[in-house]
This record gives C-alpha cells, sequence and structure tokens, in this order.
C-alpha cells in the first residue's frame, strides 16, 4: 500500500496498515489454487468438458485465474501509482471469471453445499469473492 500522508492517517497502526492483506491474500490463494489446480489431475481438457467450453476457453480461465491472483499480490508489494493499477487490473479480471463460474455452475442456490440439483455447491463463496474483488478494484493500494 502507499504510505504517503494522503491515503491513511499518520496514527494508523501497523495493523491498519497492513489490514488489506487479509482480504488481498485470501482472494489470491483461491484464484491461485484454482487456476494451478486445473492442470493438474484431468487437466484443462477436463474441466473444460465438464463446464463445456472450448479448451482454449478452459487454459484461457485456468490462467487467467493464476494471472489474476498474481497480480493482486504483485499490486500490494508495489508502493507505487503503478501497485494500485495492477492491483485494480488483477481485481477487475478477476469479476468475469467469477460470474462465469456463478451463472455457469452455481446460479440458482445461494448456499455454498452440494446437493443433487448443485453437485458443486451454490453461489454463496463466490459472491463473496466478487464483492472483495470490487473492494479491490474500487480501492486499489489506497487504504
Amino acid at each position: 500500500m502507499n504510505d504517503d500522508a494522503t491515503s491513511r492517517p499518520a496514527d494508523a497502526s501497523p495493523v491498519q496498515r497492513h489490514a488489506h492483506w487479509f482480504l488481498r491474500l485470501g482472494l489470491a490463494s483461491v484464484f491461485l489454487y484454482m487456476g494451478i489446480d486445473k492442470f493438474m489431475g484431468g487437466g484443462v481438457g477436463e474441466f473444460s468438458t465438464m463446464m463445456g467450453l472450448p479448451v482454449m476457453l478452459g487454459g484461457l480461465v485456468a490462467l487467467g485465474e493464476i494471472g489474476t491472483g498474481l497480480l493482486v499480490v504483485l499490486g500490494g508489494l508495489m508502493a507505487s501509482r503503478l501497485g494500485d493499477v495492477i492491483t485494480r487490473l488483477g481485481a477487475l479480471g478477476m469479476i468475469p471469471i467469477l460470474l462465469g463460474a456463478i451463472f455457469m455452475v452455481h446460479w440458482g442456490q445461494w448456499h455454498f453445499m452440494a446437493t443433487s440439483s448443485h453437485p458443486l455447491g451454490g453461489m454463496m463463496f463466490q459472491v463473496t469473492l466478487v464483492m472483495i474483488a470490487l473492494y479491490l478494484l474500487a480501492k486499489g493500494n489506497q487504504a
């Protein structure tokens, strides 16, 4: 985050100055894990078949998850205007990926538990991730 006096009060505690990492790392870890996981086991082909997507698009989704997760972390490490832009770009890229997951898989059930109609669970978790991404998009590195 920026350490200039205009972005946060001078008396902000170290916890306040670094609290953005709770949201940032939580969001990025999910995206990095899910993106890397799509290349493991059955690979992108299995994911694409399950989702009814062309393999090329499935691969782009996996790379998008990895890339956006890295951008959100990298943006937080940079105390500059560029870091702010990188954070916002990463968050912006996460939103269509999450909306795709919500509308293609989880729509129609709120609770995250798997059911017979929603074997991958409902949309509660993905909606929460969208809200965190929207926060980072709106705030960037400005605490």
